[in-house]
């Protein structure tokens, strides 16, 4: 089965897609649909048997209403559905190593391929009983539902339908009733194979509407303004046909008194901040495609008039970034928490002269995904209770941090604020389609003498 999954993704992605411009392959929206399902099928079939078991759950019950989404269930729908319909409760049913899990939409149709209609509302009438009978005939030891204090991604149960939940279930089945908060993290933050063939071509597409975003086909210093790229980011994902999780942002770091400012990065910036020669710019820009996000942040120098290469002294800081990005990802272990390798990360990196600040995030189904928080920028001394969770392999990252460097020739402290997708296996951390090592220039350098 994963064999044919990785050969319909090839033969989609290279095959059977139109591209756009010097972009990668882009599929068309069957496609898309079609891709998006067969991931879901080959994940419950290949991921979900083992960390259910990793968990101890038996039985996992997912519930939904139209428009008020559990995260959860927004991934095990199929692709072609926008929404929840009326209430959606979807069981899955570990039967064990032999029949594998079983899936159950106690719903009136089929939930797409994977889940099968188990409710026939003319024999009863009532889906919660429906649910009741489900849960007695199959006697599971322990029941996950999506509640979590700590974790929104795994806290999707609402209060109505937890309510009515507890009050159908049988007796005997109250006390098996448990919080699916890891099995859902599970869920979420894990990466199949079929998805790791597919998000390199996700993270080059992000890169290169960065790359076309900060040149000179985009940018005329002296006369585009931040927003002006801003917007333009914009079109462009809809011109491919795309979408995004956040608005892009592009800002501004020059000889001025101006000092970075992180609360200021995440409010109200300069309407008409015109870039000019000599400017560091900086983006930070994500793509939502075939249900995986991208989160990245890269940086530009404008050239000032006779130059053909950035100033050594922010090439230096830009060196910084790097070096903090190595000794921060050398760190990842699998079993540690994102506390343990925040605070070893910045020890060494402070040992070494560096000025860091790291705010790693899990990446994939979501933006901002499930798994272990790796600092913040205003906790860097570690994140209670999110910062514990231990990391897991074959899951994905957006490694996104600063080094800060005082510029003499400035008389002020910027900062090198870097963020590409990696993915975290056996063989360490490797971003998934390279990372950024140097400045882009705008305008790139002519060929001409």
């Amino acid at each position: 089965m994963k064999k044919i999954l990785l050969l319909f993704i090839a033969g989609c992605l290279f095959g059977n897609a139109s591209a756009q411009s010097s972009y990668p392959a882009i599929l068309s929206m069957q496609k898309r649909a079609e891709t998006v399902d067969r991931l879901l099928e080959d994940k419950i079939q290949t991921v979900l048997p083992s960390l259910m078991r990793r968990t101890g759950i038996d039985m996992w019950i997912v519930i939904s209403r139209e428009y008020n989404e559990d995260p959860v269930i927004e991934t095990l729908l199929p692709a072609t559905w926008l929404a929840a319909r009326r209430r959606t409760i979807l069981v899955m049913y570990d039967r064990g190593e032999k029949d594998g899990i079983e899936c159950l939409a106690v719903a009136r149709y089929n939930v797409g391929s994977t889940f099968e209609k188990a409710w026939d509302k003319e024999r009863e009438p009532d889906q919660w009983k429906r649910l009741a009978q489900i849960i007695e005939k199959r006697d599971p030891k322990q029941i996950g539902i999506n509640k979590s204090e700590a974790f929104g991604l795994a806290d999707g149960i609402v209060a109505t339908d937890l309510e009515e939940f507890n009050q159908i279930l049988p007796h005997k089945y109250k006390n098996r009733i448990v919080s699916a908060e890891k099995l859902a993290l599970g869920w979420l933050e894990t990466r199949t194979p079929a998805e790791m063939m597919i998000y390199p071509q996700i993270c080059r597409i992000a890169h290169e509407i960065i790359d076309e975003a900060f040149s000179e086909k985009v940018i005329q210093p002296g006369v585009t303004s931040t927003e002006d790229v801003v917007w333009w980011m914009r079109e462009k994902i809809r011109d491919l046909k795309l979408t995004t999780w956040f608005h892009p942002t592009v800002s501004i770091q020059r000889d001025d008194p101006q000092s970075f400012d992180h609360l200021r990065s995440f409010s109200k910036r300069p309407e008409k901040n015109i870039i000019l020669p000599g400017d560091l710019i900086h983006v930070d820009f994500g793509i939502t495609y075939l249900r995986l996000n991208t989160d990245t942040q890269q940086h530009a120098y404008v050239l000032r008039r006779g130059e053909t290469e950035a100033p050594h002294y922010l090439k230096t800081a830009f060196a910084r970034g790097n070096r903090l990005q190595d000794i921060f990802t050398k760190n990842f272990k699998e079993g540690k928490t994102g506390n343990e390798v925040l605070r070893e990360s910045r020890e060494q990196a402070i040992a070494e002269g560096i000025k860091p600040s790291i705010y790693t995030h899990p990446i994939g189904y979501h933006g901002h995904a499930a798994g272990t928080t790796l600092g913040m920028w205003d906790q860097q001394g570690g994140v209670p209770v999110t910062g514990d969770y231990p990391l897991h392999l074959n899951t994905a990252y957006s490694i996104e941090l600063n080094a800060a460097t005082y510029i003499k020739e400035w008389n002020k402290e910027i900062r090198i604020m870097l963020e590409e997708e990696a993915f975290f296996d056996e063989t360490g951390v490797n971003y998934i389609d390279g990372r950024q090592t140097e400045l882009l220039l705008i305008p790139r350098p002519s060929k001409n003498k």
